[in-house]
């Protein structure tokens, strides 16, 4: 499996040699995807000002320490940044790294913490991280760069697990509406996870965004995207 791109100041050329699309040559005006992205970000964190404070008070009270977690995840071309969460886990228990995953009925989450990583409240800082160019709101989710599966990292368990780094991450993606979120207890569920992120990469459009978006939307109201 090999995979070809071709970088340009406003767009990126993906030529593929993946057996579905071996004859497709997809161009995606990242531009355009970018302004379209960072205002609906900047309008959600102006309309979301006073429930995201309010929600900022609940963690402090709860539970002292920091409201927001700052952890290394990898981005584009596997270069880290700081990606921003409300904290969910007593301070003293949070990990940096990533190599620990969360597990069921985790004792390091807090109370408030629960309810956000439940209802997925816990991700909306990472609008900001939108803002300032380091993820996209679509696109294959930010791994923590210690994330270890059956206790090995992630890019020696999959030998192309770095091809998910060729685009920005995003908040919400392919992979975590097709029930592929969470905790990742295997390399079976890892490669999943990968082949729905390289698929994303294959197809991508800002009308498939816009469908990724809506579902993301439903799942959430819905209670589906709870886990």
């Amino acid at each position: 499996m090999e995979v070809e791109y071709t970088k340009t100041d406003n767009e990126i050329i993906l030529d593929d040699q993946f057996p579905s699309q071996s004859s497709r040559r997809a161009v995606i005006p990242l531009f355009a995807k970018e302004v379209v992205e960072r205002s609906c970000c900047l309008a959600g964190l102006i309309i979301l000002g006073l429930p995201l404070a309010l929600i900022a008070i609940a963690v402090r009270i709860n539970s002292p320490g920091p409201v927001i977690f700052v952890q290394p995840r990898f981005g584009k071309d596997g270069k880290p940044f700081g990606t921003f969460k409300f904290r969910t886990m007593r301070n003293d228990t949070t990990d940096i790294s990533g190599g620990r995953q969360t597990e069921d009925c985790d004792p390091r989450i807090t109370r408030v913490g629960a309810f956000l990583r439940r209802t997925s409240v816990d991700e909306l800082p990472q609008l900001a991280n939108v803002l300032l160019g380091h993820m996209a709101l679509v696109g294959p989710r930010a791994h923590p760069c210690g994330m270890r599966v059956d206790g090995t990292l992630c890019a020696e368990l999959i030998d192309d697990y770095h091809l998910r780094h060729s685009v920005k991450p995003g908040i919400t993606g392919l992979a975590q509406i097709s029930g592929s979120r969470g905790a990742v207890e295997s390399k079976a569920a890892l490669q999943r996870r990968l082949d729905l992120d390289l698929e994303y990469i294959r197809n991508h459009s800002l009308r498939l965004d816009a469908w990724i978006v809506w579902r993301t939307i439903v799942d959430l109201v819905s209670g589906k995207a709870a886990g």
